[in-house]
């Protein structure tokens, strides 16, 4: 019995035998034909329900590839510092959240950005002792790469004047030897190891919680990345999303990685990477070439801009990173790897195409990525199509950081996020957002790759504006892209006969619409696996 048909629509099939298409029908959540209005309302039964597009744009549903979806849930109820718009707004928001939670609660928050502040320097533990009332707090930069915690976050982690720097982090000290509260990279994880954990059920709770946002955005999939070095959070994440899948209550369609500490589990247990079905699947395994702009700790062939002493740092010895990849490789494991700096994604690279190279008995039946691919010199962009590896990239980011691009590496910011000249050269490109690193709204992250500017229109020709995207190179980067990142194209990414009835219906046609007009698109409609998972007030 077909289930629905969705008719009178303009549908963007991305299906190279009918591009375009006036309706199509669904049975069992597949797509079981696609045509003109007629043909497929004659196949209609009386138990057939008919959704009117009135005219509206059909688009597939959009994947996030590049989203920390546990970390997002675990976020839940946190609070958001994005808009905060200087050292004294953060510290009266925070203020504000800790009036309403108990008395034992730990105050925690993420997104603060010094960069657009009036006087740009990182909070420390004094600034958020005087507005904490003695509670544990540790708020997280916006690239999750340094936090500040209070003196009784600290005090809890045990980190005092003795306390020496962690491999691949740094616990700032003042001119006396005492911590700031600043900590950078893996530093983090001495104090977020002192937070209670989430209980199962909080964990199922919040994810539906976000992924109803992410519906409400047109997102009905993600590849869940891993935080650094935390080797708990994969397992207790790929539990969570079979245990809701079971149950046939998971809200999205998940591709999930696990951190590199499990790399020899997973090759024992004779895992390979896309085992899983429709709804969960092994992804990457997750690696960490260096660190952030903002942080300071991306690693660069060159100095940092009036900083001669600083190039950044790896956060994993090369040779580490590289007998890692070749056993991932060997044995059917696909990597998945941050790599931010331009001497980052050379070294990857390098690496990459030693482990190819090397051949395998059994290849990753996936391929694999890189992730964010931030800034990478022209001589080595063209190899990430020549190895098949994956740039796995977010748009929102590049508009967000220009101020920090322009500052820390001045005219190397031509070699950042290099959209057009990476598509141009035959690379996969797969868009996500980096949430909670930044929001997850797709609308902004295609606005960025087509105009290159923020959303306040600046500036005003574009940053480095011969690296745009077209709306369409941009969708499918968003849709396709992810698709192929993990060897789903005959399921996902399209609107045709046999692949997943996962769609969207948009307020607008953003193939025609102004540019300045996208970041305000709304989703009337997302249906994931043919059910209506979101339909606005107004459709």
């Amino acid at each position: 019995m077909i289930e629905r048909i969705l008719y009178n629509a303009r549908i963007y099939t991305q299906w190279p035998q009918r591009p375009w298409a006036q309706a199509l029908a669904i049975q069992k959540g597949r797509i079981i034909a696609v045509g003109d209005k007629p043909a497929i309302r004659a196949l209609a039964t009386s138990a057939t329900q008919l959704i009117d597009a009135r005219g509206h744009l059909v688009l597939p549903a959009f994947t996030d590839a590049h989203i920390h979806l546990f970390d997002l849930a675990r976020r839940r109820g946190q609070i958001a510092l994005y808009d905060a718009s200087s050292l004294e707004d953060l510290l009266r928001r925070v203020e504000n959240h800790a009036a309403g939670l108990p008395p034992d609660a730990w105050i925690l928050g993420y997104g603060w950005n010094e960069s657009v502040w009036p006087q740009r320097r990182f909070p420390t533990r004094r600034d958020l002792d005087a507005v904490t009332g003695g509670r544990p707090a540790v708020i997280w930069r916006t690239d999750l790469h340094a936090a500040v915690a209070n003196s009784e976050a600290l005090a809890r982690a045990g980190i005092g004047p003795d306390t020496p720097d962690p491999p691949s982090g740094v616990i700032d000290r003042d001119e006396r030897g005492h911590p700031t509260g600043v900590l950078r990279e893996l530093a983090i994880n001495i104090v977020r190891q002192a937070i209670p954990p989430m209980t199962q059920a909080e964990a199922a709770a919040n994810l539906q919680a976000v992924a109803a946002d992410l519906h409400q955005l047109g997102i009905v999939a993600a590849h869940d990345q891993r935080m650094k070095d935390n080797a708990e959070e994969g397992p207790e994440a790929l539990r969570l999303y079979q245990r809701l899948a079971d149950g046939e209550e998971l809200p999205l369609r998940v591709s999930c990685n696990l951190e590199a500490a499990h790399l020899d589990d997973i090759i024992e247990l004779g895992l390979q990477s896309g085992f899983g079905d429709a709804w969960v699947r092994f992804g990457h395994v997750k690696l960490f070439a260096d660190g952030s702009l903002g942080a300071r700790t991306a690693w660069m062939l060159e100095p940092y801009e009036n900083d001669p002493n600083n190039r950044g740092m790896y956060l994993s010895p090369p040779e580490e990173i590289a007998a890692r990849i070749q056993k991932a490789h060997r044995h059917g494991v696909a990597i998945s790897i941050h790599a931010i700096g331009d001497r980052a994604n050379r070294t990857v690279l390098d690496i990459f195409e030693e482990a190819i190279a090397g051949g395998s008995d059994a290849p990753p039946l996936i391929p694999h990525r890189i992730e964010h691919v931030q800034t990478i010199q022209p001589e080595d962009q063209p190899r990430l199509a020549r190895l098949g590896i994956t740039a796995s990239m977010q748009p929102i980011h590049c508009t967000d950081d220009i101020p920090n691009t322009d500052k820390l590496w001045g005219p190397r910011g031509r070699n950042a996020y290099p959209f057009r000249s990476l598509l141009h050269a035959g690379t996969r490109l797969a868009f996500g957002s980096d949430a909670p690193v930044a929001s997850p709204n797709p609308w902004w992250g295609i606005h960025a790759a087509v105009t290159r500017q923020r959303r306040d229109g600046a500036p005003a020709d574009g940053w480095y504006p011969n690296q745009r995207l077209s709306v369409q190179e941009a969708v499918r980067a968003y849709t396709l892209g992810p698709a192929e990142a993990i060897g789903q194209t005959h399921q996902q990414g399209r609107l045709a006969p046999g692949y997943l009835a996962d769609l969207i219906l948009l307020d607008r046609d953003i193939f025609t619409i102004p540019a300045d007009a996208l970041p305000d698109t709304r989703v009337l409609l997302t249906l994931l696996d043919g059910v209506i998972v979101h339909q606005a007030d107004d459709f």
